[in-house]
């Protein structure tokens, strides 16, 4: 049976029409003897392993089960309502992802409230919206730090309580403030599983389940209103394409999956993905420290899957390749293996020579590679961004494929991603059963008439979709069609074949003043597997040509220049002003320029010294680049390369 067939055609016990709350009950009934969260020592000051779980070891794992965790959820509901929690009520979770982000959310859908997100880096003003917006009636936050935070701004909130997930180190005079222990100890001895089940069967799948505010790229966040039906109903799609299928003869996530997980819960890909999604599965999910404890946890943790961002996937490349020049084999052997890889991955009948070749890269370097990532991963998932066509090869070559997926806070948000069994690198997949999409192409001009397939911007329908924005009808009208397609605010080309290939913002497509329009992503992305190059971000809206910023790779640039015995500036905007250096960026841009229409080639660029960060503003929480904030941040730059 043909895949898409097959998808339409699956069930199973995972795929029904219920709310989040009975979707974790069931698959925590189905799973009694399966690990559910693992939780790593030494990193918080968890209330809860004070009296409810037994601490970690420092720097390691300990492991959860279902049903354990289920008793957390259900405590932890019951306190919630007996701190006053009533169905519809908006309850914020202010914290990084961890294990009590996902029990706290569990167990706030239970007790009937709408869960509004609020991401861990927001300032005093962020926090005083995000919970004021939606009238929070009440909000958990992670730490005193994030308290602290919270006192700042609540003279212009409502909170009936606050609870804290850690220890606290000291009493506070107020009797609104309670730890997550006592939340659960409050519960557990009110809970009643009669009266429980009376507020899971009260719930419906079309009632409201969270407001996720989108990340304020392009002005002030939304709030952006999903139900339960419409998470519940894109965990359907997903598990539909990647659960285990009779026809299928490749990796799977089921009950035996295991997941790192470390992007924001406050953002809807990491919550559908790495979250509702695994828990339906039965799958196990783990709790990274942070991005950069990344490679010891999964060597430790070993997981199947994992999802994660595009810039995420650049730097674990880079470190697979700064150990290529640490380790046993050079880096020249290195480049050969990736070389072979990518070439026997696009093969369809690879040669007796290319399949001795591939059976010696991998002895030599990928399997070193796979066993410093824990030796089991199946495939990756990416998300939250465009991923460049060439770093995606360059992993399925060394035998770790990303399947690159798409969607938006307002469509639960998958719209497409490539199946495990027929993935297609350079474009964002096949669109999920039950799923309609269409282009809208009156938004793009002749410069994208060469495209085999339909280009514009891309309308969606489907039961993932929103309703609208919290508060916002004027908004939510423009986000519609007049015969209700969604629309994303993204130029697409839907191939012949039904994959789509991401094209760019229409938000961000740069109109240069010769009329022709240039996508900057692609153009960025073709810099992701550059060992110099750290953060590109190209510009030209209303001007004759393209340029670019650049934040150089410092450390490699530097190493390079050892190598050479070329003396640099110690001071790193010095060495952005070194004629050497930008010499060798210039090289980059020429590799890269040529793959591109004459019109969209880099002209001119500045390297800058300040990598984008979310700590400086310059990144979402997603890290996605805040292209205002760029272009104020380094606008002498900018005006100096037009000037010239």
């Amino acid at each position: 049976m043909e895949w898409r067939d097959a998808e339409k055609e699956f069930t199973d016990p995972v795929i029904e029409r219920t709310t989040l709350s009975r979707m974790f009950e069931d698959s925590a009934e189905r799973h009694e003897n399966r690990p559910a969260q693992q939780y790593k020592g030494g990193i918080y000051r968890r209330s809860l392993t004070e009296t409810v779980l037994p601490a970690a070891p420092n720097g390691e794992f300990r492991s959860i089960s279902y049903p354990k965790m289920r008793d957390i959820v259900r405590n932890l509901a019951a306190g919630f309502r007996d701190l006053g929690v009533e169905a519809d009520d908006r309850v914020g979770i202010f914290s990084d992802t961890r294990m009590e982000w996902a029990q706290s959310d569990f167990a706030l859908l239970a007790a009937g409230a709408v869960v509004t997100t609020v991401y861990r880096s927001s300032s005093v003003s962020q926090v005083e919206y995000l919970l004021g917006d939606p009238e929070a009636t009440g909000v958990v936050v992670e730490n005193e730090s994030l308290l602290e935070r919270v006192f700042e701004a609540e003279d212009a909130l409502d909170l009936e309580f606050i609870v804290v997930m850690d220890s606290l180190s000291r009493e506070y005079d107020r009797d609104d403030i309670y730890t997550l222990a006592e939340v659960h100890d409050r519960g557990e001895a009110a809970f009643d599983l009669d009266e429980y089940e009376s507020w899971l069967d009260a719930r419906d799948p079309d009632d409201l389940a969270t407001l996720i505010y989108t990340s304020g790229t392009t002005g002030r966040p939304k709030g952006v209103k999903l139900t339960h039906w419409n998470f519940r109903s894109n965990v359907n799609q997903c598990y539909r394409r990647f659960g285990p299928r009779p026809d299928k003869e490749c990796p799977v996530i089921d009950e035996y999956s295991k997941a790192v997980s470390f992007l924001p819960l406050a953002h809807v890909f990491e919550r559908t993905a790495g979250h509702f999604m695994l828990f339906a599965a039965g799958a196990c999910i783990a709790y990274a420290e942070s991005p950069d404890t990344l490679q010891d946890d999964f060597q430790t943790v070993k997981p199947t899957t994992g999802t994660s961002v595009p810039r995420v996937y650049e730097r674990i490349y880079d470190a697979i390749r700064a150990q290529a020049d640490e380790s046993d084999f050079s880096r020249r052997v290195f480049d050969w293996a990736t070389d072979v890889g990518v070439a026997y991955h696009e093969t369809d009948s690879p040669s007796l020579s290319l399949r001795a070749q591939k059976a010696l890269a991998d002895r030599l370097v990928f399997d070193k590679v796979k066993e410093g990532l824990g030796g089991n991963i199946d495939f990756f998932i990416s998300g939250g961004g465009s991923l460049s066509a060439d770093l995606c090869a360059l992993y399925h070559g060394m035998g770790l494929p990303i399947l690159e997926g798409y969607g938006l806070t307002e469509t639960s948000p998958v719209i497409c991603v490539n199946p495990p069994e027929a993935p297609k690198i350079g474009t964002i997949g096949y669109p999920v059963v039950d799923v309609e999409v269409r282009v809208d192409e009156s938004i793009v001009g002749e410069d994208f008439s060469e495209a085999a397939g339909d280009v514009g911007e891309l309308l969606v329908k489907g039961p993932n979709v929103t309703d609208g924005y919290w508060n916002k009808p004027e908004e939510t009208e423009r986000a519609f069609t007049e015969d209700g397609w969604f629309r994303t605010g993204d130029i697409v080309e839907i191939r012949p074949d039904g994959y789509i290939a991401f094209r760019e913002r229409a938000k961000e497509l740069l109109v240069l003043s010769t009329g022709k329009n240039v996508p900057p992503g692609p153009i960025e992305d073709a810099f992701a597997a550059s060992e110099i190059v750290e953060q590109c971000m190209v510009m030209g809206d209303g001007r004759k040509f393209v340029s670019a910023l650049i934040v150089p790779n410092v450390e490699k640039v530097r190493e390079r220049a050892a190598r050479e015995g070329i003396s640099l500036p110690d001071d790193d905007r010095e060495l952005c002003r070194n004629d050497t250096v930008s010499n060798w960026i210039e090289d980059e841009i020429e590799r890269i320029n040529p793959q591109f229409e004459s019109y969209e080639q880099i002209k001119q660029f500045r390297l800058v010294p300040i990598e984008f960060t979310e700590d400086n503003d310059l990144l979402t929480p997603t890290m996605k680049k805040k292209r205002r904030n760029i272009r104020s941040r380094f606008s002498d730059d900018i005006d100096s390369i037009y000037m010239e």
